[in-house]
Formats: structure tokens, sequence, C-alpha cells
């Protein structure tokens, strides 16, 4: 009963977070390749499949437009065709060294227009980071925590009874950071009942937003700890972070690029160590098992928190963004938010900041999870960082996902924190594989694109403005 009882909070608390329903394409268009692992061998050439359905069924005699080259790179083959039997097959000579290969159909039907989007895959664990590693990349990290350290840590909980329940305390938290004046927010989740627990650091998708505390972790006894990375309250009005958003943090992951010791994410990166400061000096932790966990900017502050903080023991991350950011220069993709053109300064100063960097000091077990067609993290960056972890992975590939996961990927990581988090082995799991239900029985994946944001959140490529959707709250 007990097993049964607990997998029932995971599913109900994934599957509750969905009620928002997002838009579902009229028109599908379905791009097969024919590897059915989506994986070759470079210099094979690739076929793809490409057809169109309206309620199920093949429509015949529909323009279609495709692009296919290697991911965000302009394309090496660019045609239409007529869709005159409801399907049609694309040869591709494929790509001669490790990476991703991009195919875009676009059709308009009745007047609108639809768009897909695969990435099939070449050796992609042979990518490896374009970006160099500084000589003196972790003494200046040694040297960047101890200035924070400097400045003692002092913190203020402020108990949230509206948020509270009979199972999980939650408070509003305000942590001194690293410089007089600045501070870091937070909300924090704690079993309520006796005892110690382990602790989840919950590190935050990109954007400016407000943030809610990781209730569904907290049920499950583990304490929890999300954290803003941009220095401001966490419960202001709605319009108050859109003002900031579209003002004064109006493309912060640009600030001061050139600029090693001010960079905008060096106080992020600092924000996650202090963060881990507080959350183990509470009197509820149980003084050694400590994770984080995050996706997109989040999971790359999971690496960084991991690679620089020796408390943490686990990390959980989905599609680590700010990998090999300047891919680009080398003429492939770059993770986000990379460009296409740096001064000789903004490359050495960011090689400092990217995660591939980061990963080369990862020496604690991890779980990751992502697809390989995600446009705003390609997929040739974050492999990148992925293939130089030396220490013991466990990689949930879901191909045809992008920037969003499934609930089976939230199911999944819970399970995967809690089994190492108690100390228990596979073998010795208080968890059971769910019984899913086929695909079909959950919302379609455009409507649940999960990130580590809640409400307004940007998805942009390198070189375009950003484009803003609404996302629903999930952990």
């Amino acid at each position: 009963m007990k097993k049964i009882f607990i997998l029932s909070i995971l599913v109900f608390f994934t599957i509750g977070a969905q009620a928002t329903k997002g838009n579902k394409d009229l028109i599908t268009i379905q791009i097969t390749p024919d590897h059915y692992d989506w994986n070759y061998k470079i210099g094979e050439p690739a076929h793809f499949t490409i057809s169109l359905f309206r309620d199920q069924q093949k429509l015949n005699n529909i323009k279609i437009e495709y692009a296919v080259g290697p991911e965000k790179m302009v394309p090496i083959q660019k045609d239409s065709v007529l869709l005159k039997n409801g399907s049609v097959t694309i040869k591709s000579p494929g790509m001669q060294q490790p990476g991703f290969l991009s195919c875009e159909v676009r059709a308009t039907v009745d007047g609108f227009s639809y768009r897909n989007l695969i990435n099939i895959a070449y050796d992609c664990e042979q990518i490896r980071p374009t970006t160099l590693l500084p000589k003196d990349f972790r003494s200046f990290w040694d040297d960047q925590i101890c200035r924070m350290r400097k400045y003692p840590m002092k913190s203020e909980m402020t108990f949230m009874p509206e948020e509270s329940d009979a199972d999980v305390k939650v408070y509003r938290v305000k942590v001194t950071h690293y410089i007089r004046g600045n501070y870091l927010y937070g909300i924090l989740c704690i079993p309520n009942k006796e005892g110690r627990f382990p602790a989840v650091l919950r590190l935050p998708g990109a954007g400016v937003t407000k943030h809610t505390g990781d209730k569904e972790l907290a049920r499950l006894g583990v304490i929890t700890f999300r954290i803003g990375i941009h220095g401001i309250p966490l419960d202001l009005k709605a319009e108050a972070y859109g003002s900031l958003q579209f003002g004064a943090l109006k493309d912060y992951m640009y600030h001061r690029m050139n600029d090693r010791e001010n960079y905008y994410y060096n106080r992020v990166f600092l924000g996650c160590i202090r963060a881990n400061d507080f959350l183990t000096a509470l009197p509820q932790y149980d003084g050694k098992n400590l994770a984080a966990y995050g996706g997109s900017q989040g999971g790359a502050l999971t690496l960084v928190t991991a690679a620089l903080d020796s408390r943490v023991k686990y990390l959980a991350a989905f599609y680590p963004a700010l990998c090999d950011i300047g891919g680009y220069a080398h003429n492939r993709a770059g993770g986000w938010f990379g460009v296409k053109e740096l001064t000789p300064e903004e490359t050495k100063v960011l090689a400092y900041y990217d995660v591939v960097n980061f990963a080369r000091y990862i020496h604690i077990p991890g779980f990751y999870s992502w697809g390989y067609s995600d446009e705003t993290c390609p997929p040739t960056s974050f492999y990148s960082a992925y293939n130089i972890i030396k220490a013991p992975k466990e990689l949930y590939l879901l191909k045809e996902t992008g920037h969003w996961r499934y609930p089976e990927q939230n199911i999944k990581v819970n399970q995967w924190l809690i089994d190492k988090l108690t100390g228990k082995s596979e073998s010795q799991s208080e968890w059971v594989q769910p019984e899913m239900e086929p695909a079909t029985s959950f919302l379609h994946p455009k409507e649940l694109k999960f990130d580590e944001t809640v409400g307004i959140h940007f998805v942009f490529t390198p070189f375009t403005a950003f484009t803003f959707f609404h996302q629903i709250p999930y952990s």
C-alpha cells in the first residue's frame, strides 16, 4: 500500500499541474526518419518521410516546403514538393562530422501555416566542446566563492500559512548574498513532521517571474528550496516582473559579457552556492544528502552547482542551457543564448561561465533527460557537456521532445531523486514503475511545454528577438 500511495502522489501532482491546455495544431506534420532510433553514422545518408494529417487521415495534393541541414545552420537542401500520394521522401547525404541534422517542414492549408522540425543524431556521443578550459578556471571560482563568503550569511524566514498545509510548511526566504545590500530570495518547503530530511535545491529556468515552492517533493520527505536569480522578491505583483523583463533585466544574459568579475551570471552562480549555505544550515537537514535539480537555465545552474559545491551529492538536469555558448563561431549550434559574433574579450570571459567547463569537474551521479529536437537549447550544445562528464550518469532520452517534457519524465526524475536521497538501491526502492496510460491519454506535447519557469517564459533562437508565451506552473 505504501508503494501505491507514494506513486499516487507523484502522478497526482504531475498530472494536476497540466490543467491549462495549450494550442494544438489542426494539421499535423509528421516527419519520420528511416532509422528507428534516429541515430546515424558519419557519412551515412538519411531519408525523411513527410506526411500531413488532419483528423488522423493523410492529406493529398498539399505543397510543402522543406529545409535540411546542420541544426541552426544554413540549410544544405531547400525545396518545395507536392504531396501527391499523401507522403513524400526527402533524401539527404547526411553529415560528415558529429552533430545533429535538422529537417524542417512548412505547409499552408486553407490559409493557415503549419511547421514541424526534427533533429537526427550523427555520432552524437563523439561531440566535443569548442570552448577551451582556462588554466585558472578553478582558482577563479574558488576566489569568487571566497569573496562571497566575506559577507556572513544572514537569513529571514517568513511562514506562508496560505501556501502551507498539513503535510508541508512553506516559507518565504531572504538571504544575504555576496555584497552588502544584495539578497537572494527563495521559497522553502519543509515536511511538516518530526525528523531530519534530505534536501533539493531547485534552480530556475530563464526569465523574470514569480516562483512557487516545490511542495511535491516535500510531501515525499524532502526539503526543497526554489530560488530566484535576480535578487528581487518572489512575491511581487505580476506586472512588476513584466516591467523588469522588458526593462532593467531585459537581455540580462548579455549584461557585461566582457567583464569576468562582473558578468551577470557571476552573482547567479554564486547565489547557488549561497542557497546551499542556507539549506545545509537548517536544523531539519540531515547533514549529508543534498541534490541540485533544474531544467534549461536551471539545468545549467544544476551542473554549475554540482561542479563548484562538494556538498551536492546528486544532480538532475533537463536540457541544460549555456553549454558551448560560442559554438556558432565554429560553424555549429551553440548553447542558449549563443551568439553569432563575440569579441575576443567576450570569448575569453564566457569560457569561465560555459557549462562545458563546469562539466569537467562533475564527479557525482546524475540524472539527465532531453530530446533531439530542442530548438532553444540545441542538442549539439548539451551533448558537448554531457559527453565529457565522467561521473555515473543516467540519460532518459525521448527523441521527439523539444524544449518541453512529458509527464513520465517528471515522474522519473522524482523517483530517481527519492531513491538516491533516501539511500535506496533499485532493488530496494519502494517505488514501482507506473503502468502508464497510452501516450494518447495525455495532452499533446505542444500542450505540455514544461520548463522551469512560471508565468512568462522566453524562447528564442540565437540571432532573433525573444518570443514569449505563457507557461503553466510546474516544479
